[in-house]
């Protein structure tokens, strides 16, 4: 859309608010997809799990944590929330309970509050999801995807036989009265240079044409190096005769591709969606490293350079990924712990000598002290997303919304171990060390000890999220400075300046785990600092607000999986309620509360729920179920529209005058084949 198409034309700074709190979950779905959708279902639950936490946890556990005087006189130096920074916060924290004290089972009885509260809440949400998940895969409409599968790992094919002709006598001898045709994935990389030089041409021809009809002058430019050297010519019939040029070497290369480069992967269509989603989940050879068979992805979100890898190939990437990331995780925690020593005010000092009257200045202080480390570390993370994107594709996985998730999952458990266990138990590191040393499965022990003193340093990081983080998304300051520099010394036609404005879609494969992580850390501190739980609130409220606006105005969904990405965030959040109860379980034991062990029946339920989530609920996010498939559609799907539907861009048509050209489609139709990119 346009900036104003569709919106209401008003001033009014704040009418966003009542258009984000009154639209409804269609209207999301509509314009933003199910994707968005689940990911409000999954903010309303957790700002629900601890909006209801807080509304018994505050008003009991405060009073009784303030009103215990007698460890006034006993506190153990260890047994602080701030490091004694703000004293006062100890006060108001299970810090300022007594060893041994009955008061402990108020605290108790919260960690009960808060799991069974999760408990239903996401058992609610799950039910949700499942529907919302079944109502859009039940459209009416034609969904290319659902009536074709993807086939890897395809044998060899016998003498005399090529590839697309084993793959269709193979499907029609099972399915002959449903099977459609297949598509055969090619090696293309040659022809997709071909074809982004193409794209480029006609982008800088373009710009060129803009300038000559703005200023009557025709455009000149270099054909050396980077435009800057070489032999000055026109630039309207420089980039005609290359783009002539790249047409005819694109005609020639596709003919070749088509014909010479088949790979042992293919798209296989079928005439109609049940048959599709029966094929998906069935097991069509014996050999479990042959015909591999899965539902296909949305055409735009393939990779299809991943689509010729092999099954034990991808087995062994995966588990050497997973190796390299365990060894980044380890090796990542060094830094962040030199960096949280060393952004501490003191060590700065120290470092840089020439600061120290500025910090002297009391206001300046609080600032730096209050909010450096935090600003430091989120610098840190934010430097690993695309690495771990990387990692994920290099396993062989063949969809980007299927990366997303690897990456997201590896992100959180990333942050978790790095961010909320590496800084807990780096402040206090060879102390930590020691005790490790002595006792190795102490480990529960010296987390729950070190977990209370960084209370304060977790309150303002999360502060930090919500009013810097959440105040850019909703100003998003920093894209609108980048699209007018763009616009003013770059971009001179109306397609590069749409292009510069394109907001991208909401990238989940980080904002998924930082709310995670935001999520971990308020689970872990709930009972410990109940004054946290507030916080909480704030933080997912206004993401729900925030972000409602967002997906609603701004961002443009780039593929759509139909929640598949709600399994995985129900798993994470029941990983950060198990973390919680294992670290209030040594908290406990540290407190010296003999009834601490009634937590362990807790943790043995919190597995059992999510095996039984899992048993019921997961199949239907991995296939498609076949009510759901059968369904009738509102018309007669083109079954040649959706064939075409997954040929990638470098394998279409193109020509100078109309963009179309037939050569190296229709000499090769029986052999069409799909690039590997």
């Amino acid at each position: 859309m346009d900036p104003w198409e569709g919106s209401s034309l008003t001033r009014n700074p704040f009418a966003w608010i009542r258009e984000a709190l009154t639209s409804s979950e269609q209207d999301v779905v509509n314009l933003s997809g199910v994707d968005t959708a689940v990911y409000f279902v999954f903010l309303s639950t957790v700002l629900g799990i601890f909006a209801l936490s807080s509304l018994l946890i505050l008003p009991i556990l405060l009073p009784l944590a303030a009103t215990d005087k007698s460890i006034k006189n006993s506190r153990d130096v260890t047994d602080t929330t701030s490091k004694g920074t703000f004293s006062q916060l100890d006060n108001l924290s299970m810090a300022n309970i007594t060893r041994k004290s009955s008061r402990l089972w108020a605290f108790l009885g919260a960690v009960y509050w808060i799991s069974l509260v999760t408990y239903f809440m996401l058992w609610k949400a799950y039910k949700h999801v499942s529907t919302l998940r079944a109502q859009a895969l039940m459209s009416a409409d034609t969904i290319p995807e659902q009536f074709a599968i993807l086939v890897r790992d395809i044998p060899s094919p016998p003498n005399g036989q090529t590839h697309k002709e084993f793959i269709d006598s193979f499907f029609r001898d099972i399915y002959p009265e449903t099977f459609y045709r297949s598509l055969v994935v090619t090696e293309n990389r040659k022809v997709n240079k071909i074809w982004e030089g193409l794209e480029g041409y006609k982008k800088k021809l373009a710009r060129a044409e803009a300038i000559f009809a703005a200023t009557s002058n025709r455009p000149t430019n270099k054909t050396g190096l980077l435009g800057l050297a070489g032999k000055k010519v026109d630039s309207i019939e420089y980039y005609t005769d290359l783009i002539n040029e790249s047409v005819a070497k694109l005609e020639t290369e596709q003919k070749k591709v088509l014909a010479e480069k088949q790979q042992t992967a293919a798209i296989v269509f079928f005439t109609d969606r049940v048959t599709a989603a029966l094929a998906a989940q069935s097991l069509h050879s014996q050999m479990v490293d042959t015909w591999t068979v899965t539902e296909a992805p949305e055409p735009r979100q393939i990779l299809w350079e991943n689509l010729n890898i092999k099954f034990f190939t991808r087995l062994i990437r995966q588990y050497l990924i997973y190796f390299i990331v365990a060894i980044t995780i380890l090796f990542y925690m060094i830094p962040i712990a030199f960096v949280s020593a060393i952004t501490t005010l003191a060590n700065l000092q120290k470092a840089i000598p020439f600061i120290k009257p500025v910090v002297k200045i009391t206001f300046i202080r609080t600032v730096l002290e209050s909010y450096l480390p935090q600003i430091a570390l989120i610098i840190f993370l934010a430097m690993l997303p695309k690495f771990l994107m990387f990692l994920s594709k290099s396993e062989g996985i063949p969809s980007r919304s299927h990366a997303v998730r690897a990456a997201s999952g590896k992100y959180f458990y990333f942050s978790v171990l790095n961010v909320f266990i590496g800084v807990t138990l780096a402040g206090s590191l060879f102390d930590n060390l020691k005790a490790l040393q002595q006792k190795p499965n102490s480990i529960v022990t010296v987390l729950a000890t070190s977990l209370p003193k960084n209370a304060t340093f977790f309150l303002t990081y999360v502060a930090l999220k919500f009013f810097i983080g959440y105040g850019l998304e909703l100003s998003r300051i920093i894209p609108l400075i980048i699209f007018h520099l763009k616009k003013k010394y770059l971009y001179k036609t109306e397609a590069e300046v749409k292009e510069a404005w394109y907001p991208g879609d909401l990238r989940y494969a980080t904002r998924v785990p930082s709310d995670m992580l935001i999520l971990t850390i308020t689970f872990c501190y709930s009972v410990i600092a109940p004054l946290i739980l507030v916080f909480g609130v704030i933080y997912f409220g206004l993401g729900w607000l925030i972000l409602r606006n967002q997906a609603l105005k701004v961002y443009v969904p780039s593929y759509e999986s139909y929640g598949r990405m709600w399994p995985h965030i129900h798993t994470r959040i029941l990983a950060a309620l198990f973390l919680f109860q294992v670290v209030m379980f040594g908290y406990l034991g540290v407190k010296l509360f003999v009834w601490a062990t009634l937590l362990v029946p807790l943790i043995v339920i919190s597995l059992i729920f999510g095996y039984v989530c899992r048993r019921k609920f997961y199949s239907g996010f991995q296939h498609t179920a076949l009510e759901v498939a059968c369904r009738e559609l509102k018309e007669r799907p083109d079954l040649e529209e959706i064939f075409r539907s997954f040929i990638p861009h470098s394998l279409s048509t193109h020509k100078p005058e109309d963009h179309q050209f037939k050569g190296a489609m229709s000499r090769y139709q029986d052999y069409a084949a799909i690039s590997a990119a």
